[in-house]
């Protein structure tokens, strides 16, 4: 996978931007990123225990902490920051953004569940 050769945090965007070594860019949405988020929190330790996250609609990024040469550790304003994004990770969500957006919308839909706080 590619490396990255630039990341912002576009806080009053709520955007996360990456540059990858290949010419790849991605912006991200925050809410998109938390909801995707790969910690156990979301994810739990197998496909089962998934969590689907609500209401993020407004969710914003505070910081991004780089983890080694690993990828870096997003910090949100609701306060979730375990979840370490590695740069695999984020080159591949970032590629498949549109599918998983609409995945995640699926899923709430068939919960219940909605975007908003």
């Amino acid at each position: 996978m590619p490396q990255p050769t630039e990341i912002r945090v576009r806080k009053a965007a709520r955007r996360l931007e990456v540059a990858f070594a290949d010419g790849s860019r991605f912006s991200y949405p925050a809410e998109l990123l938390r909801v995707e988020s790969p910690s156990a929190e979301v994810q739990g330790h197998s496909p089962a225990e998934r969590v689907l996250v609500s209401g993020q609609r407004n969710v914003g990024l505070v910081a991004a902490e780089p983890v080694g040469n690993y990828g870096v550790r997003l910090v949100f304003d609701d306060g979730h920051d375990t979840g370490i994004y590695s740069w695999d990770y984020l080159f591949l969500l970032g590629r498949d953004q549109e599918q998983r957006w609409h995945k995640y919308l699926n899923e709430l839909a068939a919960a219940g569940l909605g975007r908003d706080p």
